[in-house]
């Protein structure tokens, strides 16, 4: 070690992928062990610590810590229902190594419901004052749509008790359940309610018969976009601005969207070129080639659909459809750093079985 080092302290390497991180993990593992099971001193001894290593890997890891049995710390490390962070934390889990007296779990796992109860903002939830029923929509026949009736719903409370019962589902179903299952929820209280009523712990069952029908409907649908028909849209909006697109016209009217529900939207600003929103002959080159390489890395053949794309007010937009949400987030966050330096990529991800937001183009 230099003088200076003694002087100054030696500064830890930066984590810059999974394996730095577990590696930094172990040193510390025996000392994390100590203040996890006896309890004290836990937010400065572990948390102060952890919090910092894991914003090095990936923003928005969030961590529960606690006694799994009396010889086994658990870690578990969550998104906070965040769809986007979910892959980085699957991947950081299934790279841990093992270590003995320690158990590492990614997401909330599913608990069994008498063992669930939720206090929140002072609203008591458990088994005893949910219940539900499904809203079946003729036309959305795959959407599961949800309404969760609360005993003690207040309306003028109404975020504390929705994000109460979130919590409870986050417990009872499991966070990826309780977050990729359910398309739309509300919350309600159990006045004026003429629906019948099935008991919350009816509602695992519910799910998993929905998603194993929904997976048998759809399995092995894929769709070729080799020979599909694409169109141009011109457009002005309320401000003025011109407004391109490019979209294909045959997936739009495709029948079986559901099979691929998830909507994936690739934003990316550039420079005012002068040119009524549009980008000049370079900055378009560039977005062709980044485009390109969104193509390449998501393929048709393994169920990721390029819908199209706007341009518009100084931003590219590419849609893509897609039958799962990790690998379209794990391409984005690559992009991300890959560009940082020419452009500030933003993207969103979220669930859209019928691709509604799509639907001015397919009126058009």
């Amino acid at each position: 070690m230099s003088f200076l080092d003694k002087i100054l302290g030696k500064k830890e390497t930066p984590i810059q992928s999974n394996n730095d991180f577990w590696n930094w993990f172990l040193k510390h593992e025996k000392e994390f062990f100590k203040t996890v099971q006896s309890g004290e001193n836990i937010h400065k001894g572990f948390f102060d610590k952890l919090a910092p290593k894991l914003d090095e890997i990936h923003g928005g890891i969030y961590f529960l810590t606690g006694m799994f049995d009396d010889q086994t710390a658990e870690l578990v490390l969550t998104p906070d229902g965040v769809i986007r962070n979910i892959y980085a934390i699957e991947e950081l889990v299934n790279a841990a190594p093992k270590i003995e007296g320690w158990r590492f779990t990614a997401l909330k796992p599913a608990s069994d419901i008498k063992d669930v109860s939720i206090n929140y903002e002072g609203f008591k939830i458990n088994k005893d004052n949910l219940k539900f029923y499904p809203n079946i929509h003729e036309s959305y026949p795959d959407e599961i749509d949800l309404t969760i009736v609360y005993d003690d719903f207040e309306e003028e409370k109404k975020s504390f008790a929705t994000n109460g019962v979130y919590i409870f589902l986050d417990n009872y179903l499991g966070e990826l359940h309780s977050v990729t299952l359910i398309d739309n929820m509300k919350i309600v209280g159990s006045n004026d309610i003429s629906e019948e009523l099935i008991p919350i712990e009816k509602l695992k069952d519910y799910l998993i018969w929905r998603e194993k029908e929904f997976v048998e409907k759809y399995e092995g649908t894929r769709h070729n976009t080799e020979n599909d028909g694409y169109a141009n849209f011109e457009g002005k909006k309320q401000d003025g601005a011109v407004v391109l697109a490019l979209i294909n016209t045959t997936l739009i009217q495709w029948d079986k969207k559901a099979s691929h529900p998830w909507v994936f939207i690739v934003a990316i600003p550039f420079e005012d070129c002068n040119n009524g929103g549009l980008p000049d002959e370079k900055t378009y080159k560039l977005l062709e080639e980044i485009e390109e390489e969104i193509v390449q890395m998501l393929p048709d053949s393994d169920g990721f659909l390029n819908i199209g794309r706007e341009t518009a007010n100084n931003k590219r937009e590419i849609f893509f459809a897609c039958k799962d949400f990790r690998k379209p987030t794990k391409v984005a966050d690559e992009l991300i750093k890959k560009y940082r330096s020419v452009f500030e990529i933003s993207y969103e991800i979220y669930k859209d079985k019928y691709w509604q937001s799509f639907r001015h183009f397919e009126q058009n």
